[in-house]
């Protein structure tokens, strides 16, 4: 026999029955029946943000370290609109979340009452998918289609709307098994003719490059990735969603590509003559000018969205699948032939690549007076043997963190790549610590960056959260001031910071530690300090040095091979 249910009770019931562990919220009058049901049941967690933008971030952090779905629950008009943000955060990198937004009652939609929003008009251009729960008798069937339609296929965001009298009125409750929808059906196995042209490709490749993205992370295929690489010889590249996914302490590994790439992966991008590109949409910051892009590669492009294959870069041999599916299809091909692995030491390709490595263009002056940022990186790599979860806000601290902190596993590199949302990387770093209470998880950001969410300090000392947040202080928005300096001749118009807090002490008004570090032999030293405190937040303020530039650097509209390495150095081919 079903039970009857209010809306409220079933939205509870159906996370639990789900599997949702936890929720980030924050409550308002169109959701008080839900946080009601909420407070007298103990099976779903639920987490209180101190702004909605920061619940969607916390989401996206739980689910990107998880790859489960991260839940977000947030009241009508500003209670959603503040998510706009967070969620084109999720979209833009394929983040599994399901966000439900109240919504007034359904007889008041669309008379401007109180706190009314088109929430599904809104999100559209931004999410996977949306609903508007019109009936109660609907509300746990949507429930089971939103977590269906974000977590599967590409994943995406996924918003439903709830009026408030549905969560007021009653109906049976019934959770589905499963769903399926007829408009909706991603394809997972590749196409067997298109994966024997690829073999043939692969196979008969002089000069391969493989280049990996977040797709592969997001299919859980980093072991097939391995084994496929190891099995071919072949180098290989990560962009930056995709770094971890290849272990980067690697030899095949050639560091991640793009425009702050290193200059080995990006020669070898612009060089090979097979290119194989994994779970990668070829973005924009990926493929420097297009015109250049691979010119004498014939391209083969593994990706499960359809939509995604050629879209910006014409490809050879496309495969809609989903990357462990096509790549396991790929290794059993490749294993049956008489093909064997590329040997890096006699092989006339590995040669070429490991002269363009001997540039070591990731070099960095380690005499100066000043703290230099990549070092800062480099000390926390070492502190915490490899081994964190870090997140990252926007900015040159993002890119330094992803040049020089070398991931060896997937889903322990936390940051915003496509739509790059400053004040992502604290919020972020909660969902991490909710997802994983005893891991070490460390929040690498910038004094401009980290004030857009300062609010989620408290937080975090709410639920104990014992996050080490690493500000690389350059007392400037960084990446503005060096486009400033290299293309519009030294005019740092509005990127310098010049009323900023001091940190210390705002870290101590919110019941956290803070930290000041201002010369490099302190480096170490305070990294020691602040990671012995397992149990509290560390807010470590590093006065890093103001004209520190992020290099390697492709100049927008220009290619993989035009590089500047340094300051003294210019475009090289």
């Amino acid at each position: 026999m079903t039970e009857k249910l209010r809306g409220a009770e079933i939205f509870v019931r159906a996370l639990a029955d789900e599997g949702v562990e936890c929720i980030f919220g924050y409550p308002g009058g169109a959701v008080l029946h839900i946080y009601d049901e909420i407070f007298k049941q103990d099976k779903v967690q639920h987490i209180l943000v101190r702004h909605e933008q920061g619940a969607t971030h916390a989401a996206d952090g739980y689910a990107r370290a998880s790859g489960k779905p991260g839940v977000v629950l947030v009241t009508s008009g500003p209670g959603a609109t503040n998510c706009i943000t967070g969620i084109a955060t999720a979209y833009m990198d394929s983040i599994p979340m399901v966000v439900f937004t109240g919504q007034v009652a359904t007889a008041l939609i669309g008379n401007d009452a109180f706190q009314e929003v088109d929430a599904v008009g809104i999100t559209r251009p931004c999410v996977k998918h949306n609903f508007l729960v019109e009936k109660v008798e609907d509300l746990a069937a949507t429930i089971k289609k939103a977590f269906y339609v974000a977590a599967t296929g590409r994943p995406g965001p996924v918003v439903v709307d709830i009026p408030k009298d549905v969560t007021a009125n009653v109906t049976e409750y019934i959770y589905p098994d499963s769903v399926e929808m007829r408009s909706y059906r991603p394809t997972v196995k590749g196409h067997p003719g298109q994966i024997k042209r690829a073999a043939q490709l692969i196979l008969g490749a002089k000069k391969p490059m493989i280049y990996s993205g977040g797709g592969v992370i997001l299919d859980n295929a980093s072991d097939s990735l391995i084994k496929f690489s190891r099995l071919s010889g072949f180098p290989i590249t990560n962009t930056l969603m995709g770094l971890g996914a290849f272990p980067g302490s690697d030899p095949q590994f050639l560091g991640m590509l793009g425009m702050h790439g290193t200059y080995e992966a990006n020669m070898a991008m612009h060089h090979c003559d097979v290119l194989i590109a994994i779970g990668a949409r070829f973005d924009d910051r990926v493929t420097g000018d297009l015109a250049q892009f691979c010119p004498d590669a014939k391209i083969i492009q593994i990706d499960i969205d359809p939509s995604s294959i050629a879209k910006n870069v014409p490809v050879d041999v496309p495969i809609v699948g989903s990357v462990s599916n096509v790549l396991n299809e790929l290794i059993d091909i490749i294993d049956k032939s008489e093909h064997k692995p590329v040997a890096r030491d006699s092989d006339p390709w590995w040669r070429q690549i490991n002269e363009w490595r001997g540039l070591d263009c990731l070099r960095f002056d380690t005499t100066s007076e000043f703290i230099k940022p990549q070092a800062v990186i480099q000390s926390l790599h070492e502190i915490t043997a490899g081994d964190a979860y870090i997140t990252s806000d926007v900015g040159q601290h993002q890119m330094w963190a992803a040049q020089y902190y070398s991931f060896d596993k997937p889903r322990r590199w936390i940051n915003s790549g496509g739509l790059g949302t400053m004040g992502f990387g604290l919020p972020a770093a909660m969902g991490v610590q909710m997802a994983f209470p005893d891991a070490t998880v460390a929040c690498v950001t910038g004094e401009a960056s980290f004030v857009m969410c300062v609010q989620e300090l408290s937080t975090c000392l709410q639920y104990d959260l014992p996050i080490k947040i690493v500000s690389l202080n350059n007392r400037y928005m960084g990446m503005v001031r060096q486009w400033q300096e290299f293309f519009y001749d030294r005019r740092y118009s509005h990127s310098y910071l010049d009323s900023l807090p001091d940190f210390v002490k705002l870290a101590e008004s919110f019941g956290h530690v803070g930290m000041r570090i201002e010369k490099p032999g302190d480096v170490d030293a305070a990294f020691k300090e602040a990671f012995a405190l397992t149990d509290r937040l560390v807010l470590m303020d590093f006065i890093t040095d103001q004209k520190e530039n992020v290099y390697p650097m492709i100049a927008a509209g220009k290619g993989q091979h035009e590089m500047h390495l340094a300051p003294t150095d210019r475009e090289l081919a």
